[in-house]
């Protein structure tokens, strides 16, 4: 069925959690902090714009289609006074032209058929020299067994038709890479980050998180009855305790 993201139904789904330090690291490898301007587009709940302020960026612009998700980023985002959040599209974003030091763009391009359209709207706001991260998963991230840490893994393996979603939706390493070699970037580099979704307190916080869908749009994707199903595997899977969930990425970096 798919998730709705403009529907009330889900508003919170998407600022339950803080971008993890793993993440955090990763972005100062590849962007030297602090920035003046940065732009999250597809900014959901603005936890990562949260996570761009706090690792020094000094104005904060959110961009997303959704007003459901754009309160939501603002309450993310309540004690952050230099953090601005706007109605957009990612190939419209809205945005003033060369006036960007780095714009993020994760957990988007999965959502989109139009690469090109996209990236050239990120090399339009960045200022010369400026840089675009795009974090999202490879059919190949996808479809990594299950573990202790990648969850996922053992969803794709209870329910197999999911991974026609996934491959339908996904983007290859090759197409990314061709598409911001295309619109114009350069110094285009790819590495890959396990990123420490959440920190669980035990089984049972995990098995309310996955019932209720919480910011993982694949669950909708799934009826009520097989929540409960994928629930009773991991509690099956899991042992008691602290759970700590992953999840891999690719992570594209080019400059203007």
């Amino acid at each position: 069925m798919g998730i709705d993201f403009h529907s009330l139904g889900n508003q919170g789904s998407y600022r339950s959690r803080k971008a993890d330090d793993s993440w955090k690291e990763m972005m100062e490898e590849l962007v030297t902090f602090p920035v003046e301007r940065a732009a999250d587009i597809g900014c959901g709940g603005g936890i990562y714009s949260q996570g761009l302020a706090e690792l020094g960026a000094k104005a904060i612009y959110g961009v997303d289609q959704s007003e459901v998700s754009l309160e939501d980023a603002g309450r993310t985002c309540a004690g952050t006074p230099n953090a601005f959040f706007q109605k957009g599209k990612a190939d419209d974003t809205g945005l003033d032209g060369d006036s960007f030091d780095v714009v993020l763009e994760r957990a988007l391009i999965h959502h989109l058929s139009d690469l090109e359209a996209c990236f050239l709207e990120a090399k339009r706001v960045l200022k010369p020299g400026g840089v675009v991260v795009i974090q999202d998963r490879t059919p190949e991230d996808c479809f990594l067994p299950g573990s202790e840490v990648h969850l996922r893994g053992y969803m794709m393996d209870r329910f197999p038709e999911l991974k026609e979603v996934e491959a339908s939706r996904r983007h290859t390493s090759e197409q990314v890479t061709s598409a911001l070699t295309q619109c114009g970037f350069t110094h285009v580099q790819e590495m890959k980050l396990w990123e420490t979704r959440k920190t669980y307190v035990g089984k049972d916080e995990l098995r309310q998180d996955i019932l209720s869908r919480t910011g993982r749009s694949i669950l909708h994707e799934l009826s009520d009855d097989e929540l409960v199903q994928f629930a009773d595997e991991l509690d099956d899977k899991l042992k008691d305790g602290p759970v700590v969930e992953k999840d891999r990425w690719a992570i594209w970096i080019a400059r203007k």
